[in-house]
């Protein structure tokens, strides 16, 4: 699988659950604790392929990302605090909801700035091949990912 594909199909896994966050009522707790637990392993996972695979293939096939990129792992190190604290967090804490809101929007907000800012210059600097064997290294990174947020490498930074 195209290695942009990935990425992108893992970003649309996500945005279902924050949708389905946003739709539940507001005393389902199981429901958000379902869901909060079904997202920090997702972006966890995500996370840590992107920073161990395609960010660096990135930067490497097109300079100009490094600035991108380099964003992109602050944001990651945001959220992934962000994920540690949810998971500790009950959902009838009056919080609950509201650092999942915060999580939303930092979520969305970099998934905008990747697909539409900088995934296009990666797709014509790699070409299909390559976007390919990239993507056989992130499906393969994937079981190899920690499920504590803060074992991602940006988290410690």
């Amino acid at each position: 699988m195209d290695a942009i594909v990935l990425l992108k199909d893992d970003h649309q896994t996500v945005e279902k659950l924050f949708k389905e966050f946003e739709k539940a009522g507001d005393r389902a707790y199981k429901t958000k604790r379902r869901i909060a637990d079904k997202v920090i392993e997702e972006l966890t996972v995500h996370a840590w392929i992107e920073e161990k695979v395609f960010y660096p293939a990135a930067r490497a096939a097109v300079p100009d990302t490094t600035d991108h990129v380099l964003e992109s792992v602050e944001e990651h190190h945001v959220v992934l605090w962000m994920l540690s604290e949810l998971a500790s967090l009950d959902p009838q804490d009056e919080r609950f909801d509201a650092k999942m809101a915060v999580l939303i929007e930092n979520v969305r907000h970099h998934v905008k700035e990747e697909e539409q800012d900088w995934f296009p210059q990666v797709r014509s600097a790699l070409g299909r091949k390559q976007l390919s064997e990239l993507g056989e290294q992130l499906s393969a990174a994937k079981p190899d990912a920690p499920h504590d947020p803060l074992r991602i490498p940006s988290a410690q930074k």
